[in-house]
């Protein structure tokens, strides 16, 4: 499994993005997605997932915030991040989870997302 994410930047606080991944793996549709963030000097964390039949979940600090979304016919899961505040920097990446939740993909290089206060 290999997954491409893009769309992060340098953006000022109050601001907004929208993340994009693309996933190259087979029956895409029947995976669950997520969406983790890695800040500096701390562990990755997941912070949205959407299910096979788009329901999403989220971490408190992106509710109302964040929407996931995600287009089984171009494999691809995306993140519209609003109202960006400066502890949602970090390095983003997006994966496949398995029915145990775990991450199955390869990682990639991410994508950064800066936030200047």
């Amino acid at each position: 499994v290999q997954l491409q994410a893009s769309g992060g930047g340098l953006v000022q606080a109050g601001g907004s993005l929208r993340l994009s991944c693309r996933a190259s793996i087979r029956f895409f549709g029947l995976y669950e997605m997520g969406w983790y963030r890695q800040a500096p000097g701390k562990q990755r964390e997941l912070v949205a997932t959407i299910s096979s039949g788009g329901s999403p979940n989220y971490i408190d600090s992106a509710k109302g915030r964040f929407t996931i979304s995600r287009d089984n016919a171009k494999n691809t899961v995306a993140l519209q991040m609003n109202n960006l505040k400066p502890e949602d920097e970090g390095v983003y990446y997006c994966n496949a989870l398995n029915p145990s939740h775990e991450a199955i993909g390869y990682w990639g290089q991410g994508t950064q997302v800066t936030v200047s206060s």
